[in-house]
């Protein structure tokens, strides 16, 4: 079974964590992101360090530094997506084109909001 570490960090140590990451060798595995249940922005940057998975958690930042110029494509498109779908901002990322949603969508509008499981039940049990 693989392992699981979290891990927070601020803002400022996201250029040099992904730097050391890729100067060891390891691999970005994902970006994600998700809002804490006080509504905080928390995004996570996920690599493969032996058999555990490394969690390196930034939390309540709408403004991060891209790390695709580390980790090419494996960073691009989940900056992106997180970009378009959470209104992350990620410093130095070429946000011109969407990924998803229409062009034609204005700032601040068709944002996606992912509604947990049980709230979908519970609505449809009324």
């Amino acid at each position: 079974m693989q392992g699981y570490k979290k891990i927070m960090i601020s803002r400022d140590e996201v250029i040099p964590t992904a730097q050391r990451m890729r100067g060891e060798g390891r691999q970005l595995v994902m970006i994600h992101g998700y809002l804490d249940g006080e509504g905080n922005n928390v995004i996570s940057y996920d690599y493969g360090v032996g058999s555990c998975v490394e969690s390196y958690n930034v939390v309540g930042e709408v403004e991060l530094p891209s790390i695709a110029s580390l980790y090419a494509a494996a960073a691009e498109w989940p900056e992106r997506e997180l970009h378009e779908l959470m209104e992350i901002t990620f410093t130095g990322l070429d946000t011109s084109n969407r990924l998803f949603l229409p062009d034609s969508m204005t700032d601040g509008q068709g944002h996606i909001i992912v509604t947990p499981m049980g709230e979908l039940r519970e609505k449809n049990l009324k």
